[in-house]
């Protein structure tokens, strides 16, 4: 594993003494203290693919790094953006540190790399359906139980706003083969989908107020914000309420009611 053990001393966690210990980089990893320490010291079982990349996100690891890390294992690169990617290390970091408001790591096609308790609890958690299904705008058009998160008259604007978005992304990836199958695909399958398309709307939308449907809260009229990369391929989204409107008694509730289930997907149904 390298100097595992340098690279966790150099963290900042919110108390005076520097550095991560063992068992905060092993809970964020979704690891055992001792398989960790293991690993830390080159002995054990060699890590999976799925291992490293936790591993990687939890010591915020930048590209570079975690691309040596992959090559030290044995293990092939994960690519550098689409649904496997590791989510960006200071995009993480600001996810880490809003624990009171939901939110989520998306690329830029709209597939969640990462989400806070209180994010999966208003959106549902990610889908983990294979390729383009792991995509919220592809499911948008394609598998109607989506559209459940929003009200119904808000549905026209969430469209209009899914292919402006992803027409800016399509242009930023210049040639990319996911992102213009993403497009090809969409356009065989929904003709809603077609007709917005070929309107060329194009608009990154960085602000935006929504309405989320809860199945046990109502509805909640939310601001949602965004950061952005650097390249713009991932961003942060995070959801705040106006203070002292029924929206935010509304989000004070969250974290003691049910979580909803997967996002896109009808209660007890994977979709």
């Amino acid at each position: 594993m390298g100097r595992a053990d340098e690279r966790r001393a150099r963290q900042r966690p919110r108390r005076r003494v520097p550095g991560l210990r063992r068992d905060e980089v092993a809970r964020l990893a979704g690891a055992s203290v001792d398989y960790y320490t293991e690993l830390e010291r080159g002995r054990g079982a060699q890590p999976s693919e799925q291992m490293l990349a936790a591993l990687a996100g939890a010591l915020r690891l930048s590209q570079d790094e975690r691309d040596h890390l992959f090559h030290l294992a044995g293990r092939s690169v994960p690519p550098a953006y689409g649904p496997d990617a590791s989510p960006h290390p200071a995009l993480l970091a600001l996810l880490e540190r809003l624990d009171g408001t939901p939110a989520m790591i998306i690329t830029d096609l709209h597939e969640t790399l990462a989400q806070n308790a209180l994010g999966s609890a208003l959106i549902g958690r990610a889908a983990d359906g294979p390729g383009l299904h792991r995509s919220h705008l592809y499911r948008w058009f394609t598998h109607p139980p989506t559209r459940e998160l929003h009200p119904p008259e808000d549905h026209d604007h969430h469209s209009r706003f899914f292919v402006a978005d992803l027409r800016a992304a399509v242009g930023k990836r210049r040639g990319d083969s996911y992102a213009a199958g993403m497009v090809r695909e969409l356009r065989k399958r929904s003709a809603e989908f077609a007709a917005l398309w070929d309107t060329g709307d194009v608009e990154v939308r960085r602000t935006d107020r929504k309405r989320i449907v809860h199945p046990a809260l109502g509805v909640l009229e939310l601001d949602c914000q965004r950061v952005f990369s650097e390249d713009g391929r991932q961003r942060l989204m995070w959801f705040t309420a106006v203070p002292d409107t029924p929206a935010q008694a509304q989000l004070d509730l969250l974290p003691s009611v049910p979580h909803r289930g997967r996002a896109g997907a009808r209660e007890g149904s994977r979709g």
